[in-house]
């Protein structure tokens, strides 16, 4: 199992690669923009960011998870990815089109009246993004993570690029050179449309990177495997999109459930901010996604597959635990960070990086459903989880602003996470040691508890006290699993 487990981690370790990058590079532009973009402009930019983390899991039509459970079934794989990529293809491209059409219209009733453009740009990043994903799923079943990982790095470096040039040189060069096209695609002030289009062009060099990966699909349609990938991935989009739009609620009602009096746009910012220093942990969620999934389904069959998977969850949580003391014991030093109008939100760091901790045990215990075949129940679940975000905000943050948002997605993955449990181990049992993983969750919330009675102390005192807390931690883990560090260090050293 050691070995199982040790390859798991290798290709996590891969994955992660290009996704630390994107989440640190994304991480270092949060004082960039926290300090160029007003509260008002950066709350913008969360908007528009939350529809289109909502619209691809509309556009990719849960052909991802399909592709993987129907290329393991039997097809030829090449022909179940070209359904799959025909699919989310088209139906993109139908978006696209109806958003740049409509544009103007779109804009106005957003109050971006000014900013048509942009919603034509979130169309095509939208038409570009959601196309590749089915080709970096064909990456990630084929076992290339090196292939995928470099693609995401050259993405993000373009991306990163771009923000550069638009922020710092692009203004100056429109004020030297005025009247030229450019104005009328990119204002000649920063504001939120530049990251906007840095993303964009950044999907343009995606695909042309990918040009090699295109000539493997073919564009034909095989209708009975199509209905038959349709039929199974439809259920996981439906639940994947109250799943996105639990996520991202929040950011849209700020509209809506603010007070007349308060800018919401600026509570927005201020919010998407502090939630922007709990990346590491939902950055090693993700990265632990993307290696996962693949592996849970390639040992569906074997004899001790859901052992396995009771192991990989409680590593899994402890690491969480690790991380979530790495950043509540120094969030007044990493608060530092962002921009001084928009520190008043680090009170809510804990709760959000608890909140990403069920998400990730959500996804462990969510997999009974894709394993089983019994895809339907995730719409039921992840709906109960829009509700319970829904009443939280709508009732509370007219009182507690975004401090209600935290709360509410607590709430929420942990309501998701109890029913999913439940109808899981009815369906598909898997023995999971919850006192070790409750003992973990408890032991790293009471050392940050105990950190909060200590009296107050210098930076230089603080930070050597914290470290020996994480430590301690650290070497509680390995106690409890009988790590020995040395045959760690060997394992990793492998990868």
């Amino acid at each position: 199992m050691s070995g199982v487990l040790s390859k798991l981690a290798g290709e996590t370790a891969v994955y992660g690669l290009s996704t630390i990058l994107a989440r640190i590079i994304n991480f270092f532009f949060v004082p960039f923009y926290t300090r160029i973009l007003s509260q008002e402009q950066y709350g913008s930019l969360t908007e528009f960011m939350a529809y289109i983390a909502v619209l691809q899991v509309v556009l990719t039509l849960g052909m991802e998870t399909g592709s993987f459970r129907f290329a393991n079934k039997g097809p030829e794989p090449r022909s179940v990815f070209s359904n799959a990529f025909s699919s989310v293809f088209s139906f993109s491209f139908l978006v696209f089109a109806v958003m740049t059409v409509f544009s103007g219209d779109i804009a106005s009733y957003l109050g971006y009246g000014d900013y048509p453009e942009v919603v034509t740009y979130v169309g095509l990043i939208l038409l570009l993004d959601s196309s590749c994903a089915i080709l970096f799923a064909k990456l990630r079943y084929e076992g290339r993570a090196w292939r995928f990982a470099v693609i995401k790095t050259v993405k993000i470096i373009t991306e990163t690029a771009a923000n550069i040039f638009l922020f710092l040189f692009l203004p100056g060069w429109i004020a030297s050179h005025p009247g030229t096209f450019v104005e009328s695609l990119i204002p000649p002030v920063p504001d939120f449309s530049y990251p906007i289009v840095a993303i964009l062009v950044s999907c343009v060099v995606m695909v042309i990177c990918m040009i090699p990966d295109f000539r493997s699909i073919r564009l034909h349609v095989d209708r009975k495997l199509l209905k038959d990938m349709f039929m199974y991935s439809l259920p996981l989009m439906i639940a994947g999109l109250p799943g996105v739009v639990n996520e991202f609620l929040d950011r849209i009602l700020f509209r809506f459930c603010m007070p007349d009096d308060v800018s919401w746009r600026a509570e927005l910012g201020i919010y998407q901010a502090a939630v922007k220093l709990s990346v590491i942990m939902s950055l090693f969620i993700q990265m632990f996604r993307f290696a996962a999934e693949p592996f849970f389904f390639a040992r569906a069959n074997d004899r001790d597959s859901r052992k396995i998977y009771a192991e990989v969850m409680n590593h899994f949580v402890a690491f969480c635990m690790l991380i979530f003391l790495g950043i509540v014991l120094y969030s007044d030093i990493i608060g530092l960070i962002l921009g001084r109008d928009f520190r008043s939100g680090l009170h809510i760091l804990p709760v959000m990086l608890l909140s990403y901790l069920f998400l990730g045990i959500l996804f462990n215990v969510s997999m009974w459903y894709k394993l089983a075949d019994k895809t339907g129940y995730a719409i039921y679940i992840t709906l109960l989880g829009v509700i319970v975000t829904a009443v939280v905000n709508v009732v509370f943050m007219p009182l507690y602003s975004y401090t209600a948002s935290a709360w509410g997605h607590l709430l929420s993955y942990v309501s998701m996470f109890a029913v999913s449990l439940y109808f899981g181990q009815k369906y598909y049992p898997v023995p999971y040691n919850w006192k070790r993983v409750s003992f973990y969750i408890v032991s790293g919330i009471a050392v940050f508890l105990v950190s909060l009675l200590l009296p107050e102390m210098s930076m230089w005192i603080e930070i050597p006290v914290h470290a020996v807390m994480i430590l301690l931690y650290l070497c509680l883990y390995l106690k409890v699993e009988k790590i020995n560090l040395l045959s760690l260090m060997r394992i990793v050293k492998k990868q």
